[in-house]
C-alpha cells in the first residue's frame, strides 16, 4: 500500500510541478515584453535618463517592499500567493495599455509599472519556494531548475519578440494588454494545486524579525553570501544592459526601436541554448562551478561588443550573454533552495531577489553616467569586465561549496533509502541533511539501552548493530537499515538495547527528536511508512515473546502483542533531551 501511495504522490507532484512550471512562463513571458514596451515609452519621453530612472524606480519600490510581503508566501500556500500576483499584475498591466492608448499621462503609465514590478517581486520567491516543496529529489529539483531556466529564456526571447511585432504594427498599448493577458493565465493554471504543504511552526516574532529574517539567513550561511554576492555583480551588469541594449540599437547599430526587442531577443535565444546545455549538468553536480561560469559569461560579451559594435556579431555576443543567464538559473537557484531552511525559504529567495534588484537599480542609474563620461563603447568593456573579475576573485569558495554539496548529496541518499524519509519532499530531506549529526564508536558500545526516553533517532551508514530486549538478541540490522524511531513516534521508553556488533567500527548517522518528528509526522506518506515499520517491528516483538513463553512454560498464557498506535504529531512540549551516550569527540555535524 505504501509503494501505490508513494507512485501516486509522485505522479501527482509531476502534474503540479507543471502547473508550477506553466505559471511561471506565462507571467515570465509577460514581463519581458513589458520591459521592452515600457522602455520604449520612456525612451520617447525622455531619451535614456528616462530609461534609467523608470527601470530604477521599478527595482527600488520592488527590493524595498518583496521582503514585507515574502513574509505572507512563509506562513501560507505558496500557489495562493502566485495566483494574487497574477491578477495583481494584469489588474496593473491592462490599466497601463488603457492609459497609453488613450494618450494619458506616462506618469500614470510609470506607476501602474511600479505596481506590476513590485507584485512579480515576491512571483519568483514564492515560486523558488514553491518548487522544492513539490519535488522529491534534488536531481529532480535540478531538473526543475532547468526547466524553469529554459521557461526564462523562452520568455526572454519570445516576450521581447512578441513585443518587436506589436510594436511594429500597433504600439506600447497593445504590448501592454497582451501582457495583462499572458499574467492573467499565469494567476489562474496554478489554482488548486496539489501536494503536501509542509508543516508551518507557530512563531511569536513580531513583523520585523520576520521581515529582517530572510536577509539574516543570507548572512549567517557563506554559500548563500557567495551566491548573493555573485549574483548582485551580476544584476548590477543586468541593470547596465537594460539601458545598454536601448543605447546600443538605437543609437550605436541605428536599428530603431524594434532592434531593442531584436537584441532582448538574443538574450533569449542564448538562454535557451544554455538552458538546453544545463540539462546535462543534472547529474553531474559541481553546480557552484557552473554558476561561477554562468556570471562571468554574464559580462564578458559585453567586452566584446563595444570592441565590435556591428549588428550581427551583437546578436551573437548577447546570446552569449543568455546561456549565462542559463547556468546562473539552474545552478544558483537550485544551491540557494538547498542551503536554506524550509521555513524561510520564501524570506530567503525574497531577500535575494532584493539585493539583486537593487543590483538592477544601481546599474540602470550609474549607466548613463558612465556612457555620458567615457562614451558608448568604452563604457561597454568597462561594466563586461566587473562579472569576470568578480568570478576569479570568488573561485576558491565556490570550489569549497561544491565539495560541501557533494557529501551533503552522500547524506541525502542514505536517508532516502529509509522509505519513511525517501517520502519527503527535497526541501525537507536537505533540512534533516543539514541537521545530520555522525558518529563513529567502537565494536560493543551501548547506543542506548531498554527503558532509557529515545532522543535520536538513527540510520546504520556501515558496520552492524545488535537487537536487545532483556538481554536476549532479538534482531541485527546492517548498512542502509534504520533504529530508534519507536520511542520517538510513538513517544514512548526505548523498547530494547542497541549496541554495535561484530569486530569492526559502526558508523552511524542520527537525527535530534524535533527534527526528525516534525519531518515524518507532517507528511501523510512518511507517517505511513513510519508508522508500518514501528508496527511490524512491534508485532515482530511480540511474536518472538510468545514463542519464548510457549518454549519456557509448556501450556501457559501467551504474551499479548502490543497493539501499534498511529503516528502521533509532535507536541508542543517537545523539546531535545540530553545527547544518547555517545562520545562526543566522536560526534560532528555538518557545518561545524
Amino acid at each position: 500500500m505504501i509503494h501505490t501511495m508513494t507512485r501516486s504522490h509522485e505522479h501527482v507532484a509531476s502534474a503540479s510541478i507543471r502547473s508550477a512550471q506553466l505559471s511561471f512562463g506565462a507571467v515570465w513571458a509577460s514581463e519581458s515584453a513589458f520591459m521592452v514596451g515600457l522602455a520604449v515609452v520612456a525612451f520617447r519621453d525622455g531619451g535614456v535618463t528616462a530609461v534609467g530612472i523608470v527601470t530604477a524606480a521599478r527595482m527600488a519600490a520592488a527590493a524595498l517592499l518583496a521582503p514585507w510581503l515574502a513574509t505572507v508566501a512563509d506562513r501560507v500556500r505558496r500557489e495562493r500567493v502566485l495566483t494574487g500576483v497574477g491578477l495583481i499584475r494584469a489588474a496593473a498591466l491592462g490599466g497601463a495599455a488603457a492609459v497609453t492608448a488613450a494618450g494619458g499621462p506616462t506618469a500614470v503609465t510609470y506607476v501602474l509599472a511600479v505596481v506590476a514590478t513590485v507584485a512579480l517581486a515576491l512571483f519568483r520567491p514564492a515560486h523558488s519556494a514553491l518548487l522544492p516543496a513539490l519535488c522529491t529529489s534534488p536531481q529532480q529539483l535540478t531538473r526543475a531548475n532547468a526547466v524553469r531556466g529554459l521557461l526564462d529564456s523562452s520568455a526572454t526571447l519570445g516576450g521581447p519578440a512578441a513585443a518587436a511585432v506589436l510594436l511594429a504594427v500597433s504600439g506600447p498599448a497593445a504590448v501592454f494588454g497582451a501582457c495583462a493577458g499572458a499574467s492573467l493565465l499565469g494567476g489562474l493554471v496554478v489554482v488548486g494545486l496539489s501536494y503536501d504543504a509542509p508543516p508551518r511552526p507557530e512563531t511569536a516574532a513580531g513583523a520585523g524579525p520576520r521581515v529582517l529574517q530572510g536577509f539574516t539567513t543570507i548572512a549567517a550561511n557563506r554559500g548563500l553570501a557567495l551566491i548573493t554576492g555573485l549574483g548582485l555583480v551580476q544584476t548590477f551588469t543586468r541593470g547596465c544592459l537594460t539601458v545598454l541594449t536601448v543605447v546600443v540599437a538605437i543609437d550605436l547599430l541605428k536599428t530603431g526601436d524594434p532592434g531593442v526587442g531584436v537584441l532582448t531577443a538574443a538574450v533569449g535565444a542564448g538562454g535557451m541554448l544554455g538552458s538546453l546545455l544545463a540539462f546535462g549538468l543534472v547529474g553531474r553536480g559541481r553546480l557552484a562551478l557552473w554558476f561561477g561560469v554562468g556570471v562571468a559569461l554574464f559580462g564578458a560579451p559585453l567586452v566584446l561588443v563595444g570592441a565590435v559594435p556591428e549588428q550581427a556579431p551583437t546578436i551573437v555576443l548577447l546570446g552569449v550573454v543568455g546561456i549565462g543567464n542559463a547556468l546562473i538559473d539552474v545552478g544558483g537557484f537550485t544551491l540557494l533552495a538547498r542551503l536554506a531552511d524550509e521555513t524561510v525559504l520564501a524570506r530567503m529567495f525574497a531577500g535575494f531577489e532584493a539585493i539583486l534588484t537593487l543590483g538592477v537599480a544601481a546599474g540602470s542609474l550609474v549607466t548613463p553616467l558612465v556612457v555620458e563620461l567615457l562614451g558608448v563603447r568604452p563604457a561597454l568593456v568597462a561594466i563586461g569586465l566587473l562579472a569576470p573579475l568578480a568570478v576569479a576573485a570568488g573561485r576558491p569558495a565556490l570550489r569549497r561549496l561544491d565539495a560541501d554539496m557533494r557529501v551533503r548529496d552522500t547524506d541525502i541518499e542514505a536517508m532516502r533509502a529509509i522509505r519513511m524519509l525517501g517520502a519527503l519532499p527535497v526541501a525537507t530531506i536537505e533540512q534533516l541533511a543539514g541537521a545530520l549529526e555522525h558518529a563513529e564508536v567502537d565494536p560493543g558500545h551501548t547506543m542506548f539501552r531498554q527503558g532509557e526516553r529515545g532522543e535520536y533517532f538513527y540510520v546504520v551508514r556501515s558496520g552492524r548493530v545488535d537487537v536487545l530486549q532483556d538481554g536476549h538478541v532479538v534482531r541485527t540490522l546492517g548498512a542502509g537499515e534504520c533504529f530508534g524511531e519507536i520511542a520517538l513516534l510513538h513517544d514512548q521508553p526505548r523498547t530494547a538495547t542497541v549496541r554495535a556488533a561484530g569486530d569492526t567500527r559502526l558508523h552511524v548517522s542520527r537525527l535530534r527528536r524535533s527534527a526528525y518528528l516534525t519531518a515524518v509526522t507532517g507528511y501523510p506518506a512518511a507517517a505511513a511508512a513510519g508508522d508500518e515499520l514501528v508496527t511490524s517491528r512491534l508485532e515482530a516483538d511480540a511474536e518472538r515473546l510468545l514463542r519464548a513463553d510457549e518454549r519456557s512454560v509448556p501450556g501457559g498464557d501467551a504474551a499479548r502483542a502490543p497493539e501499534a498506535e498511529h503516528v502521533r504529531q509532535p507536541a508542543a512540549g517537545d523539546v531535545d533531551g540530553p545527547p544518547e551516550p555517545l562520545e562526543p569527540a566522536w560526534i560532528r555535524q555538518r557545518g561545524e
